[in-house]
């Protein structure tokens, strides 16, 4: 069983920034390098939607469109882990975050890409 935990989640006012982690653990998943890793987000009261994802070779990152230019999304694969660095957050932005893994190299702005899901973080924008 592969476990994805999610951390850096929290409270931060409008303009700020947040760096979100995903690590997997590293003795069921030693792997990681072979997999696509995505961000998705599920505001109050609405769908899951997608946020970012990234390429297992870290090639090639995507992003929807609202939050292209704000946020990034990385990997360090020597440490199992997928980053999400959000700058410039708007009240729109706070949702439940979780990171997923999926073990193809398409397809991935979709959740049925994905395989395996972390717990999620809250990420919430308020002054």
């Amino acid at each position: 069983q592969v476990h994805l935990v999610e951390s850096g989640g929290g409270l931060v006012q409008p303009g700020g920034s947040l760096t979100l982690s995903c690590e997997a653990s590293e003795r069921t998943f030693s792997t990681f390098s072979n997999y696509g890793m995505g961000w998705v987000r599920q505001p109050p009261g609405k769908e899951r939607e997608f946020v970012a994802a990234i390429h297992w070779s870290g090639d090639s990152t995507y992003y929807a469109d609202s939050v292209k230019g704000r946020f990034t999304i990385s990997r360090y694969n020597a440490k199992n882990t997928a980053y999400l660095q959000m700058n410039s957050l708007k009240p729109e932005d706070t949702a439940v975050y979780s990171c997923a893994a999926s073990p193809t190299s398409y397809g991935l702005r979709s959740a049925i890409a994905y395989t395996y899901w972390g717990q999620g973080t809250q990420v919430t924008v308020s002054s």
